[in-house]
């Protein structure tokens, strides 16, 4: 059983012209939107500044208070993980980030659009983040959006690919056996395994088509 996905984020074409990962010097000067997650927000007063986030990296957005006081005013309200859409200019920062890709530019916002507000996640979406084991695990879905979690699916994803690869220039041709899963009472009839491990219990071939 395979399942294919677009890992974390969907707005690809549809709401951006660029990735967050993508825009750098070269792009300084160009109108371009982005969208994504609401990493975090800094209120500085007279400038916000939010980390924008998708699967291919953050993009900095920058408001200013005195040439766009209603957009910066929006902005300050922003929590973590509400997905937004923004369209600006590409400038030059002030205070160049080595530690992003992304960290020579930002983007002066000139148009804001809130696609999903959020709760408050339970944990920090960041590489390091404050959630033990156990917490991340109940809200895995949370934890999928991490880089440090997103790059092993990648790897794996592109280890699988070139495998497949190879061994289909090898002349190779791929079977899929069936799995055994949990027994689910669908009304179907089920071709059931017993269980060793957990006594009165039973696997199933799943019912896919």
């Amino acid at each position: 059983m395979t399942y294919f996905v677009i890992l974390l984020d969907n707005f690809r074409g549809m709401y951006r012209t660029h990735t967050c990962g993508q825009l750098r010097e070269e792009h300084i000067g160009q109108t371009v939107t982005l969208a994504g997650w609401v990493q975090k927000a800094r209120d500085l007063g007279g400038m916000t500044f939010v980390d924008l986030r998708d699967r291919y990296g953050i993009t900095q957005l920058a408001f200013n208070m005195e040439t766009r006081p209603d957009l910066c005013s929006t902005a300050r309200k922003l929590g973590r993980e509400f997905v937004i859409q923004a369209t600006g200019v590409v400038i030059a920062r002030t205070s160049v980030n080595d530690h992003m890709a992304t960290g020579q530019i930002e983007l002066d916002v000139t148009e804001l659009s809130l696609l999903n507000e959020a709760l408050t996640p339970p944990f920090t979406i960041e590489k390091d983040t404050d959630g033990g084991e156990e917490l991340r695990m109940k809200y895995r879905y949370l934890d999928l959006r991490r880089a440090s979690v997103r790059d092993n699916l990648i790897l794996r994803h592109r280890l699988a690919i070139e495998t497949r690869k190879y061994m289909d220039e090898q002349d190779f041709v791929e079977v899929e056996t069936p799995y055994l899963i949990k027994s689910t009472p669908e009304g179907a009839r089920d071709f059931v395994v017993p269980s060793r491990l957990h006594p009165g219990q039973f696997y199933a071939l799943p019912q896919s088509p």
